[in-house]
């Protein structure tokens, strides 16, 4: 396993749209969403698509266990929605390809969701709650969509330059 790089605003790259994984769930896809997992633990967050470390695949890993509870990681490949609800619920998201950014995202409360999991199992179950906060999220990644893309330009364009600053005091900071 290992950590990889988490690409963010606004590297072009995660405006692409993932291509479904072909053949199945492979050791090569598991050795994937492995360094996904451990990738997504350190930064540390709870949601992670393959796209966020470039690799176009439609990917995601997430575990939403609360801090000090066992990990429960959850794997997904060739995930999609099958059906979500009427009733929406707001959510305050973030993203670790938008770092220290946070904003209100308004999504269905429930849906219904299709995917493999780490053994290649198909798995259809609904999902509510954070859980299908989160795995909306992750699936706009695959479509090339940030939680911020969901907000006004005005404030889209902030949470971009916010993180482009940040990013240039990094650099000057490890160049002193």
């Amino acid at each position: 396993m290992a950590i990889r790089e988490i690409l963010t605003v606004p590297d072009p790259r995660l405006k692409e749209v993932s291509k479904p994984v072909e053949g199945g769930v492979t050791d090569e896809i598991r050795a994937l969403m492995d360094d996904m997992l451990e990738t997504m633990y350190d930064a540390p967050g709870i949601g992670l698509a393959a796209i966020q470390i470039g690799v176009p695949l439609r990917v995601i890993v997430m575990d939403l266990a609360k801090e000090g509870e066992e990990p429960q990681p959850k794997f997904f490949v060739n995930p999609e929605i099958v059906e979500t609800v009427e009733e929406t619920q707001p959510y305050e998201e973030g993203c670790l390809s938008v770092p220290d950014i946070f904003d209100q995202v308004e999504r269905p409360e429930k849906c219904l969701i299709r995917y493999l999991d780490y053994d290649g199992f198909k798995v259809e179950e609904w999902a509510e709650d954070l859980y299908a906060v989160c795995i909306q999220h992750e699936m706009d990644h695959l479509e090339g969509t940030l939680f911020i893309d969901h907000l006004s330009r005005l404030k889209r364009q902030r949470a971009v330059d916010k993180v482009k600053k940040a990013k240039l005091r990094a650099m000057r900071e490890n160049v002193a």
